[in-house]
């Protein structure tokens, strides 16, 4: 049957558009008002039905309704493309993406249109290079299909392309008939496309076999999917009251065309695949010729189905007509198809319980399958209604049963048994007789059980772990509650418990059976181990028709949410045993799952106005959450083990357990205490916890370490020490130190510790962190110079207190922090110096303690590199400090900078319309203001005693950066592309009221190009001078017409010719003057383009290239605003 909304009028006498609550159902002679603007929108309609079908139905802006089917389609085999392509093309698509998304972001609507597109095509592109030779490898160097196959990728990433441009709004409001013949060419093209995305992929994993029903499977699925009429979501759906409730066909997304081209897909395809595969063997037996039929006819009978929900309405809206062929073509084709199957089927696989001999069992099983089906069929059309109709199905109900009965050789004393359960079935089935149908249910579990005792209970079997008695066991009894359920299923609703035990009692014994079959299919009787007992497309199958029930007696109100729940879990519990092979993987995922899913099954029907769940139930959901983790950790256990190819320690497992945890916990604090500051704070600190232990592992002490029989039995195994040795190992507890630091920092920034508000609070939590760091530090890189250990911790100490007290201060803190960091700056110095000459003193006395010689130089250049090593470790660290220091004062002298910025808007505010008419002075002003709000604000500072801030600051600037220099030296042998990353420190400095006085905001670019025009200046002057001093043979080779003189004297040469344009691009970044607007600036790049072409210093070729780009870059920009002057003049 159609659904409502598309059932034509001569199906459907009456049918009302709207609710019954719409005055317009309610009230037949009901008329709007109609306004001057309904009016003119009722005559459009009219004029515009008379003029054009394109016109029929008016565009009306939406979102695309269709996006899950879309994507359920297109998404595997996006998937399965990205698969083929590789690196090449997630790298292409990713960079073009991300291009789209910057673009998008800045408001750039049809760049972000074309630059998606532009991605896609570049995606295809090296989709093609990539795989070019393995996809025709793969179809055996065929060119048809290797041809067939990239163009079917093609067709692919087109209509992703399509879906993706749907999207946009803009192009629904400025091309209307665009984004409908979009949507038209998705559903037209898309049923083609996945059918055929979806056969390659399960081909490629399961083979050739039956591949022509997987393509048939599919195809049917997507023409389920896309051919049945639906309503466009770009029409307006107002106009069906003007059709007397029928949508008009304009308004559908498929033509006519397009509907017969899919049913032409539906019926014909997989017959072509099948031929085209197996041409050879088409014709080489009875079976093979079924298969042909099969392919055929199946598609048929699913086309016909597919009629009573409108697939065949481009044919004819003759309601009776349609029935017609409904009945003649499907009879037909029942007929076909079960002569087919019981060649290929039933003789073939189940002929051993076919107790009838020949040729009674011919007949016996041909009226039992043609019967079931014919009266089946009947029932689908609707057929079964008057007497007459009733008493034929209640004699074909019975003539089955007693049929089926005789050929699997039921006694034939008691065949009435059968036969009386066929007229309960037709009983229950005309009249809807509850009783009729539990004696149906009686005797058919009497057959069933008589069934399996009789073919099954006297085979010694162990099978899966257990004796075969006992899955029969199982089964009959599984079979029995799925019987007796849909009796459950038409009881009053008081009595709806009743059916939701039975559907969590079915999915129980279903879940338990295919754990033993699936998990346990090792453990067979007579050496049958490479026998698949049970494939996992049964798996797949079970759980999404279990699903599909559960959804429907949930619609039909037959069930509670609480069933739907757990069994919503249970089916979904299943689907892990696919991936993993604990042998619990089903009932740890159901308790996992059972945990997790109420937040977002149980509470759906609450108000959405407050917190849908109470705070105690919030608390008793995390520790559900938490204890089920637990419950999981082996199942974890297992995975890190195979995931990592060795067993996990203590602490990855536990660091797993607790990330996990607060995943998932995360639909509890999302959806019901959205609203609760602190429970967001506790969940990024569970996950930070976790992610903590994951990184650092630190060691677990025996008695929070979880042993198990199943993790000592992995952990005793010899493997590691065969594959990598003994291995010297590294003392771990320092690890712990850095969590705690870790924790007490994101505890402090979330606010859980309140060092904001209480100072001894704060000097406690500051004193902690500096001990915990320096502790760390000291062990974890340290660990020899033990002297040290003190001046490390006092000086983390020291920057923990500094930073703290500078972030938060207290009354009396502005005046002991420039002390604190005279201190710290002084430890520097004798930590660097003394770590050397302690190191050198240990090493030396231990080698006259042990008899060493002075001449065992190899020693003492091993101590040598210690100590620079240590050096250099030191070094890192005092940067990191002094960097973390001037990032903190920069951070706090622009914060207070906004706030007088902010408290000076009124002002700004006032002056609004002046500033409207005058653009540039209201620029200068604004310039002049912030210069004066910076002063204000240093003296403002120097009144509350914090005026050491932005000479702290440039000191801790000026010392990182100069240390970053060491250490370029010292690890890249002064490499000249690190200033590029080393200049940007300086941005750092600050205006104060001594050392940089005259330095303001608009000078902050100065010290970087200064500092990179100076570092290769000098470097290529040290260049020279090394070159000159050590390149000849013997000393100073400069000798009057050498080598090394003309060399020395050319690139000195070059060297000056670069200085003219750094000089003036440098003055014109202290000042941003506009007099040298001119083309001056370009005067110096024929000098700059000679250094680079002539030179044979890499630094002076460097400095050449820098001044062709500051010329140019300092024309540009003193061009617009001498541009910009004029304007406003």
């Amino acid at each position: 049957m159609l659904p409502p909304e598309l059932q034509p009028r001569l199906f459907r006498p009456h049918i009302s558009p709207t609710s019954s609550t719409d005055p317009t159902s309610s009230s037949p002679n009901y008329s709007p008002p109609m306004t001057p603007a309904s009016t003119r929108n009722f005559t459009d309609r009219r004029t515009s039905a008379a003029t054009s079908r394109s016109n029929n139905s008016r565009f009306s802006p939406s979102s695309f309704a269709y996006n899950g089917r879309i994507a359920l389609a297109l998404v595997p085999c996006a998937a399965f493309l990205l698969d083929l392509g590789g690196a090449p093309v997630v790298a292409t698509l990713t960079v073009g993406l991300l291009i789209s998304y910057i673009v998008d972001s800045l408001d750039v609507k049809f760049g972000a249109f074309l630059g998606i597109w532009m991605s896609l095509i570049t995606a295809q592109i090296a989709f093609f290079l990539s795989t070019s030779s393995s996809l025709f490898s793969s179809f055996n160097n065929s060119i048809p299909l290797g041809f067939l196959a990239a163009f079917l990728s093609a067709e692919t990433n087109f209509l992703i392309g399509c879906w993706i441009s749907i999207q946009f709004k803009w192009l629904q409001l400025e091309n209307p008939s665009i984004v409908i013949a979009l949507e038209r060419l998705l559903f037209a093209c898309v049923p083609f496309t996945a059918s055929s995305f979806f056969a390659w992929a399960t081909i490629s994993a399961v083979g050739m076999n039956n591949s022509s029903y997987y393509f048939l499977v599919f195809v049917c699925v997507f023409y389920w999917l896309f051919a049945i009429p639906r309503v466009s979501s770009f029409k307006t759906k107002q106009e069906a009251k003007y059709h007397g409730g029928e949508i008009p066909d304009d308004s559908y997304i498929l033509g006519p065309l397009e509907s017969c081209f899919l049913s032409l897909n539906l019926m014909f395809m997989p017959l072509l695949f099948h031929v085209a595969s197996h041409y050879s063997v088409m014709f080489s037996s009875a079976a093979s010729v079924s298969d042909l039929l099969l392919l055929f006819f199946v598609p048929f009978l699913f086309q016909l189905y597919a009629s009573t929900r409108g697939g065949l309405w481009w044919v004819t809206k003759d309601s009776h007509q349609l029935q017609s062929i409904r009945i003649v073509n499907g009879a037909i084709a029942v007929v076909v198809i079960v002569i087919c199957l019981e060649i290929r089927v039933v003789f073939r696989s189940f002929g051993k319980y076919i107790q009838v001999p020949p040729p009674l069992n011919y007949l016996l099983v041909t009226i039992t399958m043609l019967g079931g089906a014919a009266g089946a069929g009947a029932s689908v059309l609707g057929m079964v209604s008057s007497g007459l109709s009733s008493a034929f199905f209640t004699a074909l109900a019975v003539i089955v049963s007693s049929a089926g009965a005789i050929v699997v050789g039921f006694p034939l004393l008691f065949t009435p048994l059968p036969a009386v359960a066929g007229l309960y079935f037709a009983r229950f089935f005309t009249k809807k007789s509850v009783p009729s149908y539990f004696a149906f249910v009686a005797l058919g579990s009497l057959m069933v059980i008589w069934f399996v005792m009789h073919n099954y209970w006297d085979l010694n079997i162990w099978l899966a772990g257990m004796f075969l008695k006992s899955f029969c066991k199982l089964i009959v009894a599984n079979v029995i509650i799925a019987m007796v359920i849909p009796g459950l299923v038409l009881l009053p609703s008081k009595f709806h418990f009743l059916t939701e035990a039975g559907m969590v009692a079915h999915a129980l014994l279903l879940c338990y059976i295919e754990d033993r079959f699936f998990n346990y299919s090792t453990v067979y009787h007579y050496g049958m181990e490479d026998d698949v007992m049970y494939p996992s497309y049964m798996v797949i199958l079970t759980t999404l028709v279990g699903l599909a029930v559960v959804r429907r007696l949930f619609a039909d109100h037959r069930i509670g949410s609480k069933a739907v729940w757990i069994l919503t879990c249970l089916y979904s519990a299943k689907l892990a045993m696919l991936f993993l092979s604990s042998k619990s993987i089903v009932w740890v995922s159901a308790a996992l799952l059972l945990a997790v899913s109420p937040p977002l099954l149980l509470y759906k029907e609450k108000s959405k106005s407050a917190s849908k769940m109470k705070q105690w139930q919030g608390y008793a959901h995390a520790v559900v959450v938490a204890i089920s983790v637990w419950f999981c950790r082996e199942t974890i256990f297992d995975t890190l083990q195979w995931w990592n190819g060795r067993s996990p320690s203590d602490s990855l497992l536990l660091g797993f357990c607790i990330v996990l945890i607060g995943l998932a916990c995360i639909p509890i604090v999302a959806l019901h205490f959205s609203h609760v500051l602190s429970a967001k704070r506790s969940l990024v600190l569970v996950v930070a916890t976790g992610c903590m232990f994951i990184l650092m592992q630190p060691p677990m002490p025996m008695t929070l370490s979880y042993h198990s029989e199943m993790i000592d039995a992995a952990r005793q195994s010899a493997d590691d020490i065969s594959i990598y040795g003994f291995m010297a190992s590294k003392p771990t507890w320092p690890s712990w130190l850095l969590i705690v630091a870790l924790l007490l920092i994101l505890a402090a920034a979330t606010s859980l510790i309140p060092i904001k508000y209480v100072v001894e609070l704060r000097t406690f939590y500051s004193v902690a962190m500096g001990l915990a760091l320096g502790v760390y530090i000291s062990a974890e890189f340290f660990l020899q110079a033990a002297v040290l250990h003190a001046l490390i911790v006092v000086t983390m100490v020291c920057a923990s207190v500094f930073v703290i007290f500078t972030h938060f201060p207290s009354a009396s803190s502005t005046k002991l922090l420039p002390w604190v960091f005279a201190l710290l700056v002084a430890l520097f110095p004798v930590t660097y110096l003394l770590e050397g000459q302690v190191r050198i003193k240990n090493e030396l006395g231990d080698n006259v303690a042990w008899g060493w010689d002075a001449r065992e130089e190899d020693k003492k250049v091993t101590a040598m590199l210690a100590i620079e090593g240590a050096r250099t470790s030191l070094l890192g660290l005092y940067a990191a400090i002094f960097m973390l220091i001037a990032l903190l004062i920069k951070f706090e002298l622009t914060s207070l900078l906004r706030e007088k910025v902010s408290e000076s808007g009124p002002s700004k505010t006032q002056g609004g319309a002046r500033g409207m008419m005058f653009p540039t002075r209201t620029r200068l002003m604004q310039q002049r203001r912030a210069t004066s709000i910076q002063s204000f604000a240093i003296e403002k500072m120097s009144e509350e005693g914090a005026a050491w801030m932005p000479a702290v600051g440039n000191v801790a600037t000026i010392v990182c950066f100069a240390i970053c220099l060491i250490l370029n030296i010292h690890l890249s042998g002064g490499s000249s592309q690190a200033i590029f990353f080393l200049a940007p420190i300086l941005l750092l400095l600050n205006q104060d009221s001594d050392l940089l006085s005259g330095f303001g905001d608009k000078q902050r670019y100065f010290p970087v190009t200064l500092a990179i025009s100076t570092y290769l200046a000098l470097s290529s002057l040290y260049v020279v001078w090394e070159e000159v001093w050590f390149g000849g043979n013997t000393g100073w080779g400069v000798e009057i017409g050498g080598r090394e003189w003309f060399f020395a004297v050319k690139n000195l040469a070059l060297l000056i010719l670069t200085a003219p344009g750094h000089i003036i691009f440098n003055r014109y970044v202290w000042s941003y003057s506009t007099k040298n607007s001119g083309p001056s600036p370009m005067l110096t790049v024929p000098l700059s383009f000679a250094a680079v072409v002539i030179t044979d210093v890499f630094q002076v070729r460097l400095l050449g290239v820098l001044g062709i780009v500051y010329s140019v870059a300092q024309y540009v920009i003193s061009r617009q605003q001498h541009m910009k002057g004029l304007r406003y003049i």
